[in-house]
This record gives structure tokens, C-alpha cells and sequence, in this order.
């Protein structure tokens, strides 16, 4: 097959696989209505949890961690050197999904699901990154942003320069889908984990 057409079908089945919108499908399915008219309107595990439903918000950062990771996983099955496409294309599925217009989620579990597929010692650095800054300061954005931002360092160390770079490129798009974060952290109005408001 020319390599070409792999690439499309790599980039192809990471975006519909990154594009499923789990945290609005489980709330639909749990008679919650549309997730996007709660709390920040966002469809990631932090607004669902602002149901209160706390398994569906642990469902929803399971199922949108593993498909960063199933994406990352096929293309290492079939494709090797096209695994940071499929998961890169995984990635921006979630961030732009076609079904919801292209509004999106802000791509913080796709992306972790994604460092534990690359290497699960970057996945479990991440994600205990993660929770020790969530539980000293109590925002979620703020341990996301550093996590990311601190991933492309774990990857150059513990895998290669070429996994660094492919999470480069996400961590660019974290950082630019959490803009409104960023601009409420620094006035002081951000919302914490738990709280109601976004």
C-alpha cells in the first residue's frame, strides 16, 4: 500500500476514534440531558463531574484516555511509524470533533491516555504530576497545563526526541484550548475542583 494512503487511513481512524464525545453521549444516556449547558459546557470528565455523577466522570476520563491510547496502539500494530499521526489525528479528533461542529473537548485525558501508550512511565509520571498539583491547589486547568507542559520533557528523557516533538504539538494545543483558563487563573476567578461554577 503507498505510503501515502496509509497515512490518510492512520489520519483518518484516529480523528472519527478521537472524535467520539463520550462525556456527551454518557450524560445523554444517564438522563442528564446535554453536557454542554452544565457547568463550563465543556464534554470532558472536569464538567461532568459537575453533575455530581462521579463514575460517569470516571467513565468519561477512562474512555477518552483510551482512545488517545487505541489510536496510538493500532497504529503500532499496523503502521509503526505512522502511531504518532494516528494518535496526533486522535487528538484533534477530541479537540474538534465534526459531530458537535467541531466544539470540543480541551483534550486533557485523550492526551494522558496518549503519554500511557507511548510509555507507561510517562503516562504514570503524568498522571501522579497531575494529581499531586490538582490536590495542592485545587484546580484542575492549572495541574493540566503544567502536566502537559511537562510531558515533552519526560518523553525526550525516557523515549525519544521524536516522541517530544509529536507531544510538543499537543501540548501547543492544550495550552491553547485552556486560554479562558489561563486568563481566569491569573484574575483570581477560576473555579476550583468540586465547585458548580465554570
Amino acid at each position: 500500500m503507498p505510503e501515502y494512503i496509509e497515512l490518510i487511513l492512520a489520519a483518518i481512524t484516529g480523528y472519527f476514534l478521537g472524535s467520539i464525545p463520550f462525556g456527551l453521549i454518557l450524560t445523554r444516556m444517564a438522563g442528564l440531558g446535554d453536557i454542554r449547558n452544565i457547568g463550563s459546557g465543556n464534554i470532558g470528565a472536569t464538567n461532568v463531574l459537575r453533575t455530581g455523577r462521579r463514575m460517569l466522570a470516571f467513565w468519561t476520563l477512562l474512555l477518552d484516555g483510551g482512545k488517545g491510547a487505541l489510536a496510538f496502539i493500532l497504529g503500532q500494530i499496523y503502521a509503526p511509524e505512522l502511531a504518532f499521526n494516528a494518535a496526533f489525528f486522535a487528538f484533534l479528533g477530541h479537540l474538534f470533533p465534526v459531530w458537535l461542529t467541531f466544539k470540543g473537548g480541551k483534550g486533557v485525558a485523550t492526551f494522558l491516555g496518549i503519554m500511557f501508550a507511548i510509555s507507561w512511565k510517562v503516562g504514570l509520571l503524568a498522571l501522579v504530576i497531575w494529581v499531586l498539583i490538582a490536590f495542592v491547589f485545587r484546580f484542575s486547568s492549572l495541574a493540566s497545563l503544567l502536566t502537559a507542559l511537562i510531558c515533552p520533557i519526560l518523553c525526550w528523557l525516557l523515549v525519544s526526541l521524536n516522541a517530544a516533538i509529536w507531544t510538543g504539538a499537543m501540548v501547543i494545543l492544550v495550552v491553547l484550548r485552556h486560554h479562558g483558563n489561563i486568563k481566569r487563573l491569573l484574575q483570581g476567578t477560576e473555579s476550583k475542583i468540586g465547585q458548580k461554577s465554570s
